[in-house]
């Protein structure tokens, strides 16, 4: 971060926080010591009334006016900023940490105290499957190549056809399920793809501007998809019973799908899926406790699968 925006954040930490020395400053801004010390020194020019007492503090709580979050607002809040799958991803970091910390320094008084001293409820956990340092190293160029509508010279690693070099016109960034893709017309296979952010090897924006189609945004591109993968649309038919047809009934698990109830224990699920792998691997996950219906197609892939699982297993153990 910039000196400025470094002085703020400093100013917001000594009001949020107690007993910060220069070192601890100085690794929550990414800065030497020495750099803290200079800061300190400006702020204090600045009529800022920092004071050392086992640690830098503010003199007065009235520098700025309190926001007005009660305590639930301030509760969701910081919720949110503890749990987005951004807050390790490049730029984002050091912005929701100063977020956060301008934030806790405009806290009233009440608010403060009891956020500090009461227990902490909710916790969201995020699950990301990638290499966030691979994700910070394209995310920015990914997020200035989609906002200047300028085309990317890209080296990918895809798990179907290996390393390839491409141009893509990039239309936006999402995370969905575990991990952050991005979505853009390849003009190699001059077809629209999905790819994952960690598996670029090289990435470099080109001088060449492209016209957005107005049509493609993150949700009509994503709709009926069971998470990532896209492709025709097909309508899935499949018979659960005992544990898996109550694990199936007690959330959803797609917008479209439609649940039929045979029996106590039995339940026909349907949905029409853009794509069968993923919802391929769902399935298995349920075992001898699901059998897909239809399509055709999908039942003749998990015989197969299984039919190699069974003579896996039958063979004497290594």
């Amino acid at each position: 971060m910039n000196k400025y925006d470094r002085l703020l954040y400093i100013l917001n930490l000594l009001r949020s926080r107690r007993n910060l020395n220069a070192r601890m400053i100085a690794e929550e801004c990414g800065v030497t010591e020495r750099s803290v010390y200079r800061d300190i020194i400006a702020l204090s020019e600045a009529n800022v009334p920092i004071y050392y007492d086992n640690g830098y503090k503010m003199a007065s709580d009235n520098f700025l006016p309190p926001l007005n979050f009660d305590q639930d607002e301030y509760r969701c809040l910081k919720l949110a900023l503890e749990s987005t799958p951004l807050k390790e991803v490049g730029n984002y970091r050091d912005l929701l940490k100063r977020i956060k910390a301008k934030v806790d320094a405009g806290l009233s008084r009440t608010v403060r105290q009891n956020s500090r001293f009461g227990p902490r409820t909710t916790l969201i956990d995020i699950s990301v499957s990638v290499d966030q340092r691979k994700v910070t190293d394209f995310f920015e160029t990914l997020e200035e190549a989609v906002r200047i509508s300028r085309r990317l010279s890209m080296r990918y690693d895809s798990i179907s056809s290996g390393v390839t070099e491409r141009i893509v016109e990039p239309y936006f960034v999402v995370f969905r399920g575990r991990a952050f893709y991005f979505v853009g017309l390849c003009l190699l296979r001059n077809q629209f793809r999905t790819f994952r952010v960690d598996r670029i090897i090289s990435l470099k924006i080109m001088d060449e501007h492209f016209d957005r189609r107005p049509d493609i945004d993150a949700e009509s591109y994503f709709e009926g998809s069971w998470q990532v993968y896209s492709g025709d649309p097909v309508e899935i038919v499949v018979k659960f019973c005992g544990s898996a047809a109550r694990v199936v009934q007690s959330a959803q698990h797609h917008p479209g799908e439609q649940i039929e109830r045979v029996d106590e224990g039995q339940i026909i699920y349907r949905v029409v899926s853009r794509g069968t792998a993923e919802i391929q691997r769902w399935i298995l996950g349920f075992g001898k406790e699901a059998e897909v219906i239809s399509p055709p197609q999908l039942r003749r892939e998990l015989l197969a699968l299984g039919v190699s699982l069974a003579a896996i297993y039958r063979s004497e153990s290594p």
